[in-house]
């Protein structure tokens, strides 16, 4: 009997780490395919940008990371309680979020932003390659590469940062919201067969 049961216990452990290490698989080969073709999509296509357009494609992919980010962040600092008692529209979906936090935080900052730097790299070799064009000097354009690279990640990580403390301190709207226009874009005809 005693065996029986420590044997149940060793099984349910297992099956216990299979689901917690299972998705952290399936967020790997996932992040591997989209960083892979979004690679060879911003290589092929970037290379072709004009300075001004590069820039406006840099900033874009930069504030796509930084809003998902900050997606990731309040999603794992919002209560679940607030979802539970709240009856607006967006609820519903914000409480989903809420249960799967780690999930949706992985996706949102890790697999979202992972892209969004591969995308704002390429926008930044485009950049840098249309300055080695009009620049011919070799040293000029080591400063050029490394303050286009440098200005990329600090704006990032200056967005980030302005936006945790604003993720965590306004969690639940932020959800909320996320909630709203999730079910808005995803649910719509779900709910439109539903009401009739």
């Amino acid at each position: 009997m005693w065996f029986y049961v420590s044997r149940k216990k060793k099984v349910k452990t297992l099956e216990k780490r299979v689901k917690q290490y299972g998705w952290a698989v399936r967020m790997f080969f996932l992040t591997l395919c989209l960083s892979s073709v979004f690679s060879l999509i911003s290589q092929s296509l970037m290379s072709s940008l004009g300075i001004v357009t590069s820039v406006i494609t840099i900033l874009t992919f930069i504030f796509v990371s930084i809003c998902f980010d900050m997606v990731g962040i309040a999603v794992t600092s919002a209560s679940r309680d607030y979802f539970i008692a709240n009856d607006k529209k967006g609820a519903e979906i914000g409480l989903l979020l809420v249960d799967n936090s780690e999930k949706v935080c992985s996706f949102c900052a890790d697999v979202v932003g992972d892209i969004c730097g591969i995308l704002s790299g390429a926008g930044g070799a485009s950049v840098i390659l249309s300055f080695s064009n009009i620049i011919q000097d070799q040293t000029i354009m080591i400063i050029v590469s490394t303050l286009v690279s440098s200005l990329i990640a600090g704006v990032t990580i200056f967005g980030k940062a302005c936006m945790k403390a604003k993720a965590i301190k306004n969690a639940n709207k932020i959800i909320l919201k996320v909630g709203y226009i999730c079910e808005k874009i995803f649910f719509k005809k779900n709910r439109k067969i539903v009401d009739t």
